[in-house]
């Protein structure tokens, strides 16, 4: 949905150990900044950057998104995959504006509501983990208000998150279950994250992830 560009300035806000970043990078023959607070993850980014003979186009910068001293309108395109839930998605949407350039780019990728109304236990259990969770009409309407056209939007289907993440974290849940065994404070935690796995599968039809596609308006 972006179009073409030559050789564009990336931010990755939130980047993690750089699956986005690094494809980015690719994709777009451009400079992509990778930024995160867990110092880890963005050595894992750097290693991977390297062994991709990337290193050249990917730098990484530990700094939280709260503190975003770059210049004004230094980003072609700003790139947010699961991480603006943190900051919230119109804060984010107003406070990043400033850094892109004019007619620049925001892509993020941010959990919603796929139907109105949900039942209480679902919903109970995202508004005390991310108030902020909306449908996507909601969603639209702050693009708009906060400076930017709409390119496009899009939901993820639900067997992605199921194959790529609670599946996934379902089988590390149980290897884990069975090291920690007599840990009761690991088994607690474990416990925790399978309730989330068990909410998923009985609500799924319920809640998602969407991408947004937007680019800056050049007035304010």
């Amino acid at each position: 949905m972006l179009p073409r560009l030559d050789k564009p300035s990336i931010l990755d806000i939130g980047c993690g150990p750089g699956a986005p970043t690094l494809e980015l990078a690719r994709l777009s023959n451009g400079d992509v900044t990778g930024l995160d607070i867990h110092q880890p993850s963005l050595e894992e980014l750097a290693n991977k950057a390297k062994e991709a003979g990337l290193s050249e186009r990917i730098k990484t910068i530990n700094r939280s998104m709260f503190d975003l001293d770059f210049p004004d309108e230094s980003f072609d395109i700003i790139w947010s995959e699961g991480s603006i839930y943190i900051i919230g998605f119109e804060r984010g949407l107003k406070q990043w504006r400033r850094l892109i350039k004019p007619h620049g780019f925001l892509v993020v990728h941010e959990m919603v509501w796929l139907n109105p109304h949900p039942p209480q236990e679902i919903s109970k259990y995202w508004k005390a983990n991310y108030p902020g969770i909306s449908t996507v009409s909601v969603k639209l309407k702050l693009v708009a208000k906060c400076g930017y056209r709409l390119l496009g939007h899009f939901k993820l289907p639900e067997d992605v998150w199921w194959v790529e993440y609670y599946e996934p974290l379902e089988k590390r849940i149980n290897e884990l279950r069975r090291k920690y065994s007599n840990d009761v404070a690991a088994l607690a935690m474990l416990g925790k994250e399978q309730s989330e796995v068990e909410l998923f599968k009985k609500y799924q039809k319920w809640y998602g992830s969407a991408f947004f596609i937007m680019q800056r308006n050049n007035h304010d």
